[in-house]
């Protein structure tokens, strides 16, 4: 981290993703036996999702969380699993955004359209502009979204 930043903006987690992306391919018995290989996954990801969350949050500066974004697939069957897969890793963001009061982009909503991807699993110029503007109004304390709450003990 550069002694001059102001504020921190973490997005983590496609990688994570995609490490696990053989999972839609493997054989399973039961839906109990593929809820709990899921629940593995989440669970790996939230332990270390956190200590990096801790890591950073010692740094003492503003941070922002960005959700995981959709991607864009071709194929529309591959593109739902791929959504509903992602809601295991984007859960435990949004928890963690919520339970520690932080600044939340979620990538999901700001690359909302087919061209804001280069390629099923990377934004495009457009895309990225879409986020950097994102970022830069979190770090300017504005907001260019209308605002939501949530209420989190």
């Amino acid at each position: 981290v550069p002694s001059d930043a102001s504020h921190l903006v973490v997005s983590v987690g496609g990688n994570d993703a995609l490490g696990h992306a053989a999972i839609f391919r493997e054989p399973a018995r039961s839906v109990a036996e593929v809820l709990g290989r899921l629940a593995d996954i989440r669970d790996g990801f939230a332990r270390d999702y956190l200590a990096m969350l801790d890591a950073v949050a010692a740094r003492g500066l503003p941070v922002a969380l960005c959700t995981i974004y959709d991607a864009r697939f071709p194929d529309a069957e591959e593109q739902r699993r791929v959504v509903a897969g992602l809601t295991l890793f984007n859960d435990v963001i949004t928890r963690a955004a919520f339970s520690r009061r932080l600044a939340l982009l979620d990538l999901r909503l700001i690359c909302d359209e087919d061209d804001d991807y280069a390629n099923p699993i990377e934004p495009s110029v457009k895309g990225g502009e879409k986020i950097a503007t994102a970022i830069a109004q979190v770090a300017v304390g504005n907001s260019i979204f209308p605002r939501s709450q949530v209420f989190a003990d």
